[in-house]
């Protein structure tokens, strides 16, 4: 429940890429929205032509931002922001390409105008120039803007020599269907928050961003559970109704940073990759129609895990370990030979592992009728050959879910490490 008066602003430090709570600063002075009660409840305050717009205190009895507004996630870090967060309640993934002519001084003009505007909103501050005011009466809410590199890029900048062999295409694989147009792309930025306005804001504000720098190739908007609409913190369901990233790597692990991260010293990608993470998207089509007509039995086996509470059909919890060997009283693998679960997991694959983070998405119903919903898939991974790959390479040969899904369009992008204080986002490429 949110105090019922404004707390007193104060400096609250918070490990990269955590959230951080009502009462902290972002930084860079007070945030507008932070110290905003009730719309209208404020005195403006017009500060320069182009800049930022500040509010007076609110008065007496106002009712200030909720807890969910006041969330904020870092931008400055060893990490960037919206890897390692909880899975947010709107999120809209972009490609660029840059334009004609562009290279990499207008690539790096790009990446400094992007990194300041991400510092601003994710603090829940106006954009520095023409705010649009969508996300005006909204704290931050945990708003997190992440920026990639795709293959295309390097040449695109003349930067050959410091592309990662670990953006080399990925494979076909037979369960793709993809839509070339939707795919790939110069640059990628997810942008992710607990607020459909502010996650507008953002996007509209990258958009206006690029200029005559760069043009939008693709755009997809996807959706979660808003963060408390459960009675406690749950594993988030898809459209398909399963609780979906169980087995997700938790950062607690001591292996998490070594699967999910380059590493600063000892790998073979570049240096301005140290810390930085792969992130492989992909928009994956579930046919739902096909997929409902499934008794719950039925859609239990192909996954490999109980639909009410995710515990594999070996029995227990949701996190007891799968027994893969156990058989029923017919002598039949429990868990059935072709189940999703089983396939997928990292034992059963030398160890590959990824942190999924997507979004749910649905774009309407196509012309025979049938739903065009699904997963926007991201994952994460220090390597993505010995990561989404190897586990992908698996699931082509005989999961029970391909049936159901169809995975409709493709990316692969380089996601540099956090950017230091008065750094932008990829500037030890751009500048190296």
């Amino acid at each position: 429940m949110p105090d019922q008066s404004l707390p007193q602003t104060r400096t609250v430090e918070a490990p990269p890429g955590e959230a951080v709570s009502k009462n902290a600063s972002p930084g860079e002075g007070i945030s507008r929205r932070r110290l905003l009660g009730t719309a209208g409840a404020t005195g403006l305050v017009l500060g320069a032509a182009g800049g930022a717009v500040g509010y007076a205190s609110a008065p007496a009895g106002a009712t200030p931002l909720t807890s969910l507004g006041e969330d904020m996630a870092m931008f400055h870090g060893k990490h960037q922001p919206g890897i390692t967060e909880g899975l947010q309640a709107r999120g809209h993934l972009v490609a660029f390409d840059l334009a004609a002519g562009a290279g990499r001084k207008e690539a790096a003009a790009l990446l400094r105008r992007w990194s300041t505007t991400a510092q601003r909103l994710m603090a829940g501050e106006a954009a520095a120039q023409d705010d649009t005011d969508v996300a005006r009466d909204a704290g931050p809410s945990s708003l997190t803007i992440t920026f990639g590199f795709g293959n295309s890029f390097f040449s695109r900048t003349g930067l050959e020599k410091q592309r990662p062999g670990s953006l080399d295409p990925l494979p076909d694989f037979s369960s793709d269907h993809l839509d070339k147009a939707r795919s790939n792309g110069d640059l990628w930025v997810q942008i992710g928050a607990n607020d459909a306005l502010v996650a507008f804001h953002a996007l509209r504000t990258i958009q206006k961003d690029a200029g005559s720098a760069a043009k939008v190739r693709w755009q997809m908007n996807g959706f979660n559970r808003t963060p408390g609409a459960t009675s406690h913190k749950l594993t988030a369901r898809n459209l398909m109704g399963q609780l979906d990233g169980t087995r997700n790597p938790k950062p607690a692990e001591s292996d998490f940073d070594k699967r999910i991260f380059v590493p600063a010293s000892g790998s073979t990608d570049p240096a301005w990759m140290a810390n930085g993470s792969y992130a492989v998207v992909r928009r994956i089509r579930m046919l739902l129609d096909d997929w409902e007509k499934l008794s719950v039995h039925a859609q239990e086996n192909v996954v490999g895990r109980r639909k009410s509470n995710g515990a594999a059909l070996s029995g227990g919890g949701e996190t007891t370990a799968m027994d893969l060997e156990k058989t029923d009283a017919n002598g039949a693998l429990v868990v059935p030979i072709n189940a999703h679960a089983r396939i997928a997991r990292p034992d059963q694959n030398g160890g590959a592992a990824m942190l999924r983070r997507p979004f749910s998405y649905h774009d309407g119903i196509a012309a025979d009728g049938t739903p065009d919903a699904g997963l926007l898939f991201v994952c994460w991974q220090a390597d993505p050959l010995r990561g989404f790959v190897t586990v992908q390479r698996k699931l082509d040969r005989g999961d029970a879910l391909s049936t159901y899904i169809r995975h409709e369009a493709s990316g692969l992008f380089a996601v540099p490490g956090g950017a230091a204080e008065g750094e932008y986002v990829g500037q030890r490429l751009l500048e190296g």
